[in-house]
């Protein structure tokens, strides 16, 4: 039986932990300072079998903070972030559930940007949020936040003209009814990884014109970019473990759209050395992508306030195809390592 919703509750906000000691007391300081009134929202953390601090430090912090914190720990046959955000939802008391990531960093009007949208848009049953990468100033930290950025623009784009492909689990919302609707987890239970999109897919089949993105810079989730390559490859290939299984046509289709046109770019460039007389029709490929690339990262990067990140565009852009081909492969074949567990 799940408790009775409490009619002053706007939003229970879902997060997943395992091993978050180091980054809970940062995120628990963000929902402290929330503007939106603490009487509107409730935080459930749910602890997936920490070997650290993680859950005396939440029950701790629950006797001090002045909003309501509770601390979900999962039965022992259950594990993975899906089953932590399943079993914190049974628990939740409000009609719309927020989740975020616990090494995420958060302003103070995240929730009222929700709250806010929500009066705009009151039939909306799913709310994808705007998510920025960050860490230190460097080559490697400016490929990645630029390439995450090109991933939020093009899923918030594909939203607004409602045919949604992507969103991300560190920064989104949907409304409890429409969860279990749909059937929530249900029919991708037994996959690790696509708590985010699988449901954005499934919401918007169900619900057609009720999947909006939240364009309020107050509502951005900053989380750390990875901090190597290894880690960075292991995060893309968790990801794209879910693209098989991709029910929706416009996710399949963007997919192979993105794909074909940066190895179609690669192999024009190899084609080069051996035909040097095509070098007019693959400067001009090369032009159209790039400008309209620029295109549509402009906007997104003033949205984050990034917009130096464009100048690298071009290296990026270089090294988009060997790196879109590896990660695509290595997600196809599944098998990856996450949290210390190994992950089918």
């Amino acid at each position: 039986m799940r408790p009775s919703e409490n009619s002053s509750l706007k939003f229970s906000v879902l997060i997943a932990a395992r091993n978050e000691a180091e980054n809970l007391p940062r995120l628990l300081r963000d929902l402290a300072a929330q503007t939106l009134p603490a009487a509107c929202f409730e935080v459930l953390i749910a602890d997936d079998h920490s070997t650290d601090a993680t859950a005396s430090l939440v029950a701790a912090a629950a006797q001090e903070t002045g909003f309501t914190l509770r601390l979900i720990e999962l039965s022992a046959p259950e594990t993975g972030k899906k089953a932590a955000l399943l079993t914190a939802l049974h628990a939740a008391r409000a009609p719309w559930l927020v989740c975020t990531d616990a090494d995420c960093r958060l302003g103070s009007g995240w929730l009222a940007a929700y709250a806010a949208l929500l009066q705009q848009q009151p039939q909306a049953n799913f709310i994808s949020g705007p998510v920025l990468l960050t860490g230190p100033d460097s080559l490697f930290m400016t490929l990645m936040g630029l390439e995450f950025a090109g991933l939020v623009g093009v899923g918030a784009a594909c939203l607004a003209r409602q045919h949604p492909t992507m969103c991300n689990g560190a920064n989104l919302a949907y409304r409890r009814a429409a969860f279990d609707a749909v059937g929530g987890f249900a029919d991708n239970a037994h996959l690790a990884s696509g708590d985010d999109e699988f449901l954005l897919h499934k919401i918007h089949a169900a619900f057609p014109g009720t999947a909006h993105f939240l364009a309020d810079a107050a509502a951005i989730a900053r989380t750390a970019a990875p901090d190597s390559l290894p880690a960075l490859l292991r995060q893309r290939v968790r990801w794209a473990s879910k693209w098989r299984h991709y029910q929706s046509a416009a996710s399949r289709r963007l997919a192979l759209l993105v794909l074909g046109a940066n190895v179609a770019l690669a192999a024009g460039a190899v084609a080069l050395l051996k035909w040097p007389g095509l070098w007019p029709w693959v400067l001009a490929a090369w032009g159209l992508k790039l400008s309209g690339d620029a295109w549509l990262l402009g906007p997104v990067l003033q949205f984050f306030g990034r917009r130096e990140w464009l100048r690298a565009l071009l290296p990026l852009q270089l090294l988009y195809a060997p790196y879109a081909l590896a990660v695509g492969a290595a997600g196809w074949r599944g098998g990856y390592e996450w949290k210390g567990r190994a992950v089918r």
